[in-house]
């Protein structure tokens, strides 16, 4: 009697558990496909950016900002 009991605990944990991973896998798998369909849609419909009224082209190369912070951090040692 012992025994059967120990053989339906394991019966349970492993059909509980089976339960688990699948269900997991199955959201592992669904994320994958709804985040290929995300990516593909955002690449036919690519959301605009706001721009205020009134607000000027900035141009989007800061070069000129990087090496001045680089020359102020060479220089600030």
């Amino acid at each position: 009697m012992n025994s059967e009991l120990w053989i339906q605990g394991l019966v349970a944990m492993g059909i509980g558990m089976g339960t688990v991973l699948s269900f997991l896998c199955l959201m592992i798998v669904s994320m994958h496909v709804m985040s290929a369909i995300v990516r593909k849609l955002n690449q036919i419909f690519p959301e605009a950016i706001p721009q205020p009224a009134g607000a000027k082209k900035v141009s989007t190369s800061n070069d000129e900002e990087v090496a001045v912070a680089i020359l102020s951090a060479i220089v600030k040692r």
